[in-house]
Parts: structure tokens; C-alpha cells; sequence
């Protein structure tokens, strides 16, 4: 069943596959057993991550500074967590 918006009122948070069905689906899994994606990859997701909650594929130019600032924040706590998750049974590399 393809993904379609709906408001959160129609959501039931307390089904477990709510998460799934208001998660963007374009957004691209980084973490492939114990291995994490490259910086460069998890930047590019952080980036699409600022986009998408900002509504601005480029930001003006008295908007780039914050932009930037929330693409860096958002990429240093993703590769936080990806460096932090213990993975049991599976090898890092």
C-alpha cells in the first residue's frame, strides 16, 4: 500500500505500525547490520532531513547560516546514535 499523509488526529501512536506509517519512505536506511553508512551518507540524509522539516529544498540567503547549522546538529546526533547502537551477534568492520 503506497504511504499517503494523514493527519496525526487519524494516527493511532499506540499501533505499532504507526511509526512506519508516518515515516517519510524516500528516507534511506543508514546502518546495514553493524556497519554505518560514510559520513558523506549520513550528511546527504541530514540534509534531506532539514529540507523536508523546513519546507525549503535551498534556503535564502539570510536563512543559509541556521540551515547549515541544523544540517551539522542533525548529522553529529546521527552518527551519535549509529556509533552508540550495540548490534549483538553481528561484527563492526
Amino acid at each position: 500500500m503506497p504511504w499517503r499523509w494523514e493527519p496525526e488526529s487519524v494516527i493511532d501512536w499506540h499501533d505499532e505500525r504507526a511509526s512506519f506509517a508516518a515515516m517519510c519512505r524516500s528516507i534511506k536506511v543508514l546502518r546495514e547490520g553493524a556497519v554505518a553508512a560514510p559520513p558523506d551518507e549520513i550528511e546527504a540524509a541530514a540534509r534531506q532531513f532539514v529540507r523536508k522539516i523546513s519546507g525549503f529544498g535551498k534556503p535564502a540567503p539570510h536563512n543559509e547560516e541556521v540551515f547549515e547549522r541544523a544540517v551539522a546538529e542533525v548529522s553529529a546526533a546521527s552518527m551519535e546514535l549509529l556509533e552508540g547502537l550495540e548490534i549483538r551477534g553481528a561484527r563492526r568492520a
